[in-house]
């Protein structure tokens, strides 16, 4: 992921750590029902602004439900408020990663280097290829960097704004963008998630690295035929004529030289060398501000809209500004300018109240025991060894819904399986790899999750729009069910080997 910090140990401590009765099946269902319905109540009444308030307020009400039927369980209400605390804590890198991303996002218009990516893509990336291209560019920077968050803030925001360049769908191209990063973070060995994900099950990182290739290569490249298909069989984009206007308005009131590229060659190299995420993205907000200042100080200062004020002081506040609101263009050509008006911290904290909120949610689902509840009914209905792999998909989907954290979704199914995979003779290996097909790659289509959240805020597109293109996330959960009905690549122990032992190729 992004490089957030993760912890393979949560809080178990549940309803009978406090000796409060267990929850009914009903119970479990009730806090569910409650946010679908009030979901589905807020798209009806506030359209596309229900991501702004209403669907906060609707996880908030969830939680309070949830709270409730523990509350009559018998757990002290100061149990669940340290829950919620906890809970809450566990995402604040991403959180602070997000902030992070909209300084940053302010900071590269500002100096330059956004505008200089979406000039020089509009002049090299055919419309024909663009989607599929897109997602190699992409899958090959989160491979070396291990960080889809990282590839999306930087090089999805530069694909984002020549997508719209090209008169292309922006909705399939953050698809494609979020299938490629997701792609290289899940086979990357710097990815946090491969990671923790090995350590969950018992797997050896290259082990599960490997064996992850049997249902990872294949949905990758049938998403790629389907990017393909879409660029090929789509409209060619923007005709000559506008290309070369747009390209002329961009050169006219931006350095689009190669300085402009220095911040993002610089955050690549940082997380090439595997510095930590958020002082990386930092530094590359810094240093777009830095290379504003030197390259093209009067839009630093015209930023600042203070005539009155001294040339020092207006380009101290032009920086300070495209930092914290965010950049606003004013070139006269209107797609440009509503492409480039956009980034800072300040933009990113409708999304942070989104994440508290749905983190509160999943707390409380957790500590009640809620979760475990539904969790159990799922392991009931697995029989065969298909039916084992279909409720690992099903109960990490699910976690990453509930719990609005990726992290967990691979905890939470990663430790109450792998007891039932040693059982049944069924390598470690093979409930690592399902725990990512379904937990990793999911993550991003739900709204309310840290990764939907982070992924909708910085390329700007909604999640309810560029779910339908994320081929990788749809494709690969499905070979994984496939490949457990068909009895394709899982592979068992041997009479004599030890299931608690690391499972590592030998």
């Amino acid at each position: 992921m992004a490089g957030a910090g993760w912890q393979t140990e949560s809080n178990d401590q549940g309803p009978q750590g406090e000796g409060a009765r267990r929850p009914s099946l009903w119970q479990a269902f009730l806090p569910l029902v409650v946010l679908a319905g009030l979901l589905a109540l807020s798209v009806r009444l506030f359209a596309d602004d229900s991501s702004y308030g209403p669907n906060q307020i609707a996880l908030v009400l969830a939680a309070v439900v949830a709270a409730l039927i523990g509350r009559a369980n018998g757990l002290r209400w100061a149990s669940m408020q340290e829950a919620i605390v906890s809970g809450i804590s566990v995402a604040m890198p991403a959180v602070l990663i997000l902030l992070a991303v909209g300084a940053l996002i302010g900071a590269w218009i500002l100096s330059g280097t956004v505008p200089a990516m979406v000039y020089w893509g509009l002049d090299l990336l055919h419309p024909r290829v663009f989607y599929l291209a897109g997602a190699v560019i992409c899958a090959m920077a989160s491979l070396a960097t291990g960080s889809s968050w990282t590839t999306a803030g930087t090089l999805g925001v530069g694909l984002i704004g020549i997508s719209q360049g090209l008169g292309l769908n922006p909705a399939i191209t953050a698809g494609a963008v979020i299938s490629g990063a997701y792609f290289g973070d899940k086979l990357s060995p710097l990815s946090d998630t491969t990671n923790l994900a090995s350590a969950v099950a018992g797997t050896e990182l290259f082990t599960h690295i490997r064996h992850m290739l049997w249902t990872t290569v294949p949905s990758f490249a049938l998403a790629l035929v389907l990017y393909g298909i879409l660029g090929w069989s789509g409209a060619t984009g923007s005709d000559a004529g506008s290309l070369a206007a747009m390209r002329e308005t961009l050169a006219q009131h931006f350095d689009v030289s190669l300085w402009a590229f220095l911040p993002p060659a610089v955050v690549l190299y940082l997380a090439l060398r595997r510095r930590p995420a958020l002082p990386t993205i930092l530094a590359g907000a810094f240093l777009g501000v830095v290379v504003a200042l030197v390259r093209q100080p009067d839009l630093v200062v015209a930023l600042a809209g203070d005539g009155e004020l001294h040339r020092g002081l207006a380009l101290v506040k032009g920086a300070w500004t495209a930092l914290a609101t965010g950049f606003v263009a004013t070139t006269g050509d209107g797609p440009v300018d509503e492409l480039l008006s956009r980034g800072g911290m300040a933009s990113m904290l409708n999304t942070v109240w989104l994440i508290l909120t749905a983190l509160s949610f999943g707390a409380i689902m957790e500590h009640t025991g809620l979760l475990r509840r539904l969790v159990e009914l799922i392991l009931r209905a697995a029989r065969g060894t298909g039916s084992l792999i279909a409720s690992v998909v099903g109960t990490t989907v699910l976690a990453n819904a509930i719990t609005s954290d990726q992290f967990m979704a691979i905890v939470v199914p990663g430790r109450m399986f792998r007891e039932e995979f040693r059982r049944r003779g069924l390598k470690a290996r093979n409930l690592s790899r399902t725990i990512e097909d379904a937990g990793t790659l999911t993550s991003p289509l739900i709204p309310w999750n840290t990764c939907g959240a982070y992924m909708a805020a910085t390329l700007g597109v909604a999640t309810a729009s560029y779910w339908p293109y994320c081929f990788l996330a749809l494709i690969n959960p499905v070979v994984a069910i496939v490949y457990g009905w068909r009895q394709i690549a899982l592979p068992r122990y041997a009479e004599g080997e030890d299931p608690k032992a690391l499972d590592q190729d030998l």
